[in-house]
């Protein structure tokens, strides 16, 4: 007979795959606390040993950690895409770099038609809050804080294409992006491009998004990306003028003096 008797699962199995599906889904992240054993059991409505019993199941599989007089810990499942020697390489070698935006320009533009599709209100509501947060520090004369939140807008946007591989795969290369978002700002300032502009490519996205245009979307994200990698382009080729306008001068002044 193919069939057999259904068993009743054990509470710990149902907390275990809660956890597990909250992890996956990127709610609760890497690095983050969770509530007290009390409250938790409580929230999840079982009894304690149930509860340390899934809690110790999720730290053999490696998905949560303990720390001594501190509490229960995600682990730091997604760890960095990759090492710091590998992101200082991709920061000091054009092809890389270049590689990069083009990388972002094809996963963001996806994401941002993705979530202009299969994102809820609740996630669109998410995204435009972080660009509210944007504008509010588009004020401040340090752009360290916009810049940061810059960051946070296009993560905002991968959480709500909904996709867990280019969600865990995006997040594990946060500090790249972290780091490339700043390292873009400061070289487009040196090519006088102002913040202005920046707020307005991430204005023109997240009005696509709020009115649910993928194509728009994805447009504007793409057009972002292409004027970071022309700012970028123009940037290097400014160094290089300026080597070459050095050497002029510094012979110049040797024939003046002969």
């Amino acid at each position: 007979m193919p069939y057999e008797r259904i068993q009743p699962e054990k509470l710990s199995r149902s907390v275990v795959k809660q956890i597990e599906l909250l992890i996956l889904r990127g709610i609760l992240r890497p690095g983050e606390r969770l509530p007290s054993e009390r409250e938790l059991s409580d929230r999840l409505g079982v009894s304690r040993p149930s509860l340390r019993e899934a809690v110790a199941e999720l730290q053999e599989n490696g998905l949560l950690i303990s720390r001594a007089n501190s509490g229960i810990y995600v682990a730091d499942v997604l760890g960095s895409a990759f090492a710091p020697a590998l992101q200082r390489l991709f920061g000091s070698h054009e092809e890389a770099v270049f590689d990069y935006i083009a990388f972002r320009r094809d996963m963001e533009g996806l994401a941002a038609e993705r979530a202009c599709r299969l994102g809820s209100d609740t996630d669109l509501q998410v995204v435009n809050s972080v660009f509210e947060k944007m504008e509010a520090a588009h004020s401040k004369r340090d752009p360290t804080d916009e810049a940061r939140l810059d960051a946070d807008f296009h993560l905002a946007i991968i959480e709500a294409s909904h996709n867990v591989v280019m969600l865990h795969m995006m997040r594990s290369m946060y500090e790249l992006l972290r780091e490339g978002v700043f390292y873009n700002r400061q070289i487009m300032f040196k090519q006088r491009t102002t913040r202005d502009a920046l707020l307005d490519q991430h204005r023109a996205i997240n009005e696509a998004l709020q009115e649910r245009d993928g194509a728009a979307a994805r447009a504007a994200v793409e057009q972002h990306l292409d004027y970071v990698q022309q700012a970028l382009t123009d940037h290097i080729k400014a160094e290089k003028n300026e080597e070459i306008a050095r050497k002029r001068l510094a012979h110049e002044k040797r024939r003046k003096v002969g």
